[in-house]
């Protein structure tokens, strides 16, 4: 593959679509381009589960014919913009597996609402991304299609559960990618992968029918740049008729967000409870000395929370996947991930009352974050506790330290599924530099309830004071 090739393969959304109205570039090059490095070193990081080369070569045809319309004309917001969509999102008369051999020859009738959106805003679906099964893991393998690897490291994990997703997008294989978020599956990915990965509040985009009325689940962008996921937050996010939860209030999300002179930014380096790294705790402070250099005040307060909010989202995700899977655990239990079941199991085995009291575990979250945000802009604090894991991490081990302290192998090296719990906090994670192994980290930015625009202005002005979309994984 050429420089030039290559260079198309990391062209982001935005400036591809300004290069297609200019007709520097065509779609089609860009699409041959994004092929030509899938076949090339695809098969390194498996995080593709099918591939559609052929499809995706004539809707770019297409779409090359509606740019070289006469002056005046409007192509689609994403005309001719290659996607991934993650193997865990419903795609109409597509094989979706949802990562597990109980659905390996699923074809849904209809698209998740997101997905939708993206196809009739001209986005052309050249993959599907990788998933642990069931979306239940941080970190992406399944029994159905094995280990999925991090282009920074192939010894390393991209993260989960949109752990094919941001590796795609890591090594230039997509120009966009879609995942959902429940505990942190966009944001763990964007940081272990050096992306952006973003959570927006919860009725900002529609859910799927599948999963109605979870507040704990989000679809959300990952992205190379902030401008990419505001493209694609402006055109997944709205009211959808399926899902009444989802806000009428159309938002739009500028590409150019103002700066940030005189944003009042509140940090936690551990949320009261977290070991973290040293290298991340070095990157932090240096993405957050970056925003003081661009006009933001930044100050140190205390969130002070406690491992209790473990329990509160660990009895919600557990029933959650009691009431989706359970049903299918007699036939398939024993051909899953074993953690997984075990997961569902634990689900049904709650009961409704000790579910319910979720809700005052999420207040009382909510008793200490919420005068912090009346006072501050947004809060900002690492992705994740450490910078890399590798590909076989147990989740079930008790194996994993950090500082040399014991902490919990499934989540205690994750600062992201807190803010699940604050479902309607707005969350993005964006790279803030590389830890001591050469691997990618990450910061968080936690807005007040539906305040998508400030995470944006804020991520927009890191990303041009640290710009890190030029970086690119040798593979």
């Amino acid at each position: 593959m050429t420089k030039d090739e290559l260079d198309l393969c990391y062209l982001s959304g935005t400036e591809a679509i300004k290069k297609f109205k200019s007709r520097e570039l065509s779609p089609v090059e860009l699409c041959n381009a994004l092929v030509k490095r899938n076949e090339s070193v695809g098969k390194k990081l498996n995080a593709t589960t099918y591939t559609f080369f052929e499809k995706a070569l004539k809707q770019a045809r297409k779409a090359e014919s509606a740019y070289k319309k006469s002056k005046g004309s409007n192509p689609k917001p994403l005309e001719g913009i290659c996607v991934s969509i993650k193997d865990f999102h419903d795609v109409e008369n597509e094989i979706t597996t949802y990562g597990s051999k109980a659905f390996e020859f699923n074809k849904p009738e209809k698209s998740a609402p997101t997905v939708d959106r993206l196809f009739k805003a001209g986005a052309i679906m050249l993959s599907r991304s990788t998933t642990p099964e069931f979306a239940h893991s941080g970190i992406t393998k399944s029994p159905l299609w094995g280990i999925t690897r991090n282009p920074w490291g192939l010894k390393n994990t991209p993260g989960g559960s949109s752990g094919g997703a941001a590796a795609l997008i890591a090594a230039g294989l997509t120009t966009i990618a879609d995942g959902t978020d429940g505990g942190g599956s966009c944001r763990i990915p964007a940081s272990f992968s050096g992306c952006v990965g973003y959570k927006p509040p919860f009725g900002r985009n529609p859910l799927d029918a599948g999963h109605a009325l979870e507040n704990l689940l989000h679809y959300g962008p990952i992205t190379r740049t902030v401008a990419d996921a505001a493209l694609m937050q402006n055109v997944m996010s709205g009211q959808h008729v399926s899902d009444m939860c989802s806000l009428r209030e159309k938002q739009k999300i500028p590409l150019k967000p103002k700066d940030i002179k005189g944003l009042k930014l509140a940090f936690s380096m551990d949320l009261g409870f977290f070991e973290i790294a040293s290298d991340v705790r070095k990157n932090t402070r240096s993405a957050l000395a970056a925003l003081k250099r661009a006009g933001a005040i930044v100050e140190e307060v205390d969130v002070d929370w406690n491992w209790g909010t473990l329990d509160t989202w660990m009895t919600r995700w557990e029933g959650a996947f009691g009431g989706l899977i359970g049903d299918i655990l007699p036939r398939w239990h024993y051909e899953m991930t074993p953690w997984c079941a075990q997961i569902a199991q634990n689900g049904l085995n709650h009961s409704a009352s000790r579910f319910y009291k979720t809700n005052a575990g999420r207040q009382e979250q909510w008793n200490s974050l919420g005068p912090i945000l009346e006072k501050y802009d947004a809060l900002l604090c690492p992705t994740l506790a450490v910078s890399s894991l590798p590909v076989g991490h147990d989740d079930t081990g008790t194996d994993l330290k950090i500082n040399g302290k014991s902490v919990n192998n499934y989540l205690g090296w994750t600062l992201t599924w807190c803010f699940n719990n604050m479902a309607w906090c707005p969350v993005m994670s964006v790279p803030s530099g590389f830890g001591s192994s050469g691997m990618p980290t990450g910061l968080q930015i936690v807005g007040r309830t539906f305040d998508d625009q400030s995470v944006f202005r804020i991520a927009n002005a890191l990303e041009s004071i640290k710009p890190w979309s030029t970086k690119r994984p040798k593979i």
